[in-house]
């Protein structure tokens, strides 16, 4: 990363290595680098003009450490940058880090490239971490990549790397983990950021109506079918476009999906022309990959053509240093949304959202804090994060429960079972029809996908039933 113009460093750390090591890489760039080696040194430095214009600060250290270093400075220099320095990837320290007013953090051993990454964010935005919003890369449609984690930066200079290639991809991540927001993210970097984006939720559009939807249809194609309608992917030509929840979509569509991937040539429902588009195709699933494959929910030769490049969105609960971050930039939307003032998070609230495993991912914390500045009420929305509050992560292996379970284990099991009995039987009474079972339940489509898979109600007959109690 070549500097535009001289720009002064101050490294603290106390091993003398690193010191030397991070002088190297600085200098490479004709930075101006200054070194401290204890918390009592910086201190003195940065009450001196001028000021460094950015501190790379270590949180270990003896005497004086990181954090103690980070809260003194923030107060004799307000609006001075800081990114923490740690060989641990500590989310307690870090949360910590960015409340005392941390710019951002780099865990050690890093690379020069990640270093620069971390500087250039520096460079470019010279408000603070307070203000959310000039930190979030705004996506149109009120849609923002925010991304504080090394996970998610890692997502970004990859969508970075792909989005000049014209190749498909797959994104590949629970519900809610923000794909969309990725994928939005990457047509904007690519050379069709001017064209246009079309998401289709394969999964939202009835089997019968998805072709239609996706490559149009010609008058008398089926009943009511009074004249042509082009389909997305004539309308998206020269763009891009989001299959959602592709592992949905069903495997005679596939084929006719699989032909567009290899000659970008299709023909409309009861057409007998061929039509050419020049579309970037980019997919999403939920679903286990391997086992939709193994089952052939998911076609196998598809599954390769979309498979140009992969990106894994990890969940929330994998990268939880971002939930202040999010917390905030969805406060400041959703406020400005409503016309209403913001509500704070204090410390009590913001232990209880780190805690929280948030099965639903980044679009459950959104309709979390939407919930919490209706109400208003602390206390409330606290109890509601109660029962999953040090839990095991969905991923992770569960013990054997013992007989005598704490009263937070019981409170959740009975919740689970009381969920899983009325989703069974509202499915059961709608015979299977999931968009009007949603709508009974009052929840999203997605989100009722979700949870049957999450409790393994599979379909009418049979492991269903195993939820439902005789009466």
């Amino acid at each position: 990363m070549a500097a535009s113009n001289a720009t002064s460093i101050l490294v603290v750390d106390d091993e003398p290595s690193m010191l030397g090591y991070m002088r190297t890489l600085l200098e490479l760039d004709s930075h101006r680098v200054e070194t401290a080696s204890s918390g009592e040194d910086a201190l003195q430095r940065v009450r001196r003009d001028p000021q460094p214009n950015v501190v790379l600060l270590d949180l270990l250290m003896p005497g004086l450490d990181g954090l103690e270093t980070l809260e003194k400075m923030r107060q004799v220099r307000p609006n001075l940058k800081v990114v923490m320095l740690s060989c641990v990837s500590d989310t307690r320290k870090v949360v910590q880090a960015i409340r005392l007013g941390a710019q951002d953090y780099l865990t050690k051993p890093f690379n020069k490239t990640e270093l620069d990454s971390v500087l250039r964010h520096c460079f470019q935005h010279q408000q603070t971490l307070d203000d959310v919003c000039a930190e979030a890369e705004p996506l149109g449609d009120d849609t923002y990549f925010v991304a504080s984690s090394p996970a998610m930066r890692r997502i970004r200079t990859q969508v970075a790397q792909v989005a000049k290639v014209d190749v498909p991809v797959l994104m590949l991540g629970e519900s809610g983990t923000g794909k969309e927001v990725v994928a939005r993210l990457l047509h904007r970097m690519s050379a069709r950021a001017h064209r246009t984006f079309l998401k289709v939720n394969c999964a939202a559009v009835p089997a019968d109506l998805l072709e239609s939807e996706l490559f149009g249809y010609e008058p008398g194609a089926f009943t009511g079918a009074n004249r042509a309608k082009p389909g997305k992917f004539e309308l998206c030509n020269k763009g891009t476009i989001l299959l959602d929840e592709i592992g949905e979509m069903p495997p005679l569509l596939q084929a006719k999906l699989l032909h567009v991937l290899q000659d970008q040539t299709f023909s409309r429902l009861g057409g007998r022309t061929t039509i050419s588009v020049d579309v970037r195709i980019l997919a999403a699933t939920n679903i286990d990959v391997q086992a939709a494959l193994a089952n052939r929910k998911l076609r196998e030769d598809l599954y390769y053509r979309l498979n140009a490049f992969t990106l894994q969105i990890p969940p929330l609960r994998e990268r939880k240093e971002e939930v202040p971050l999010l917390l905030k930039h969805f406060m400041t939307r959703i406020a400005e949304r409503y016309a209403r003032p913001p509500l704070p998070f204090s410390p009590t609230l913001l232990d209880a959202c780190l805690k929280y495993n948030w099965p639903g991912n980044v679009r459950e914390l959104e309709n979390f804090v939407k919930r919490y500045l209706i109400l208003g009420d602390e206390t409330q929305v606290i109890r509601e994060l109660q029962p999953e509050i040090a839990t095991p992560s969905n991923s992770a292996p569960k013990p054997p429960e013992a007989p005598n379970r704490g009263l937070k284990s019981l409170v959740r099991s009975l919740k689970d079972e009381a969920e899983a009995e009325a989703i069974a039987r509202t499915l059961e009474q709608t015979n299977w029809n999931r968009k009007e079972a949603a709508r009974i339940l009052n929840i999203s489509y997605k989100a009722l996908l979700y949870k049957t898979r999450q409790y393994g109600i599979e379909g009418p007959g049979r492991q269903a039933s195993r939820f439902v109690r005789s009466a």
